[in-house]
């Protein structure tokens, strides 16, 4: 199935509705939770000296914002929600630019690596390939992507009154391939529990030139 222009309108604008409506609860269920294995993945992966320049991708609250600049670093937010990125301005004090996932505007090789925890399963499939050549775009040479997602078999759709997708790796991998990043790492999350109880599926790439990947 491809999505009309109006479909993906509404894909967008029911998600972040919910994310709206929601934002207070959302921040007191996620604020506590501890990603620092995922930070620690992308920092450590870095390329050149700190403090790096990071693009928290779905930024929410500003949780990791705040993890970010206190560890040195010169991170900018992006977030859909309104309200979300409102609030991460108020916590963290960092730079937020509020787009549209699927109407990103951002600068060429801007940023060290991109941070994306929790956010890029919010893209219909239809249109990874292009968020995530923008996100290739805005990185500079040997630039690093993080993305955090929940797995699954590929499967697609409403969950809760948002819209998300649910990789398996084979799959992740596929898409993150065709659009010019290298894997580094990967794991599942949280650490340390057999793996039925592991939701999560976490990856570290690469920017590589295009057909130097493989």
């Amino acid at each position: 199935m491809r999505w009309a222009p109006a479909d993906l309108k509404q894909i967008t604008t029911r998600t972040l509705t919910d994310y709206d409506r929601s934002a207070e609860t959302f921040w007191a269920g996620t604020r506590e939770h501890d990603v620092s294995q995922n930070i620690a993945a992308l920092v450590e992966r870095l390329h050149g000296a700190p403090p790096f320049a990071i693009l928290d991708f779905g930024c929410g609250p500003g949780r990791d914002l705040h993890t970010l600049q206190a560890l040195g670093h010169a991170p900018v937010g992006l977030e859909g929600s309104h309200r979300l990125a409102a609030m991460a301005r108020a916590y963290s004090g960092c730079e937020v630019w509020e787009q549209d996932f699927l109407k990103l505007s951002l600068p060429r090789e801007r940023f060290d690596g991109v941070f994306a925890n929790a956010a890029l399963f919010h893209v219909p499939r239809q249109e990874l390939p292009r968020v995530l050549a923008e996100l290739h775009a805005t990185l500079k040479p040997l630039g690093a992507l993080m993305s955090s997602n929940p797995r699954g078999n590929d499967e697609e759709g409403w969950q809760r009154g948002r819209y998300g997708v649910f990789h398996s790796l084979a799959g992740w991998r596929r898409f993150m391939g065709d659009a010019g990043f290298a894997e580094l790492t990967h794991y599942y999350r949280p650490a340390g529990l057999p793996r039925a109880q592991q939701p999560w599926l976490a990856s570290v790439w690469r920017k590589a030139e295009r057909g130097m990947h493989r």
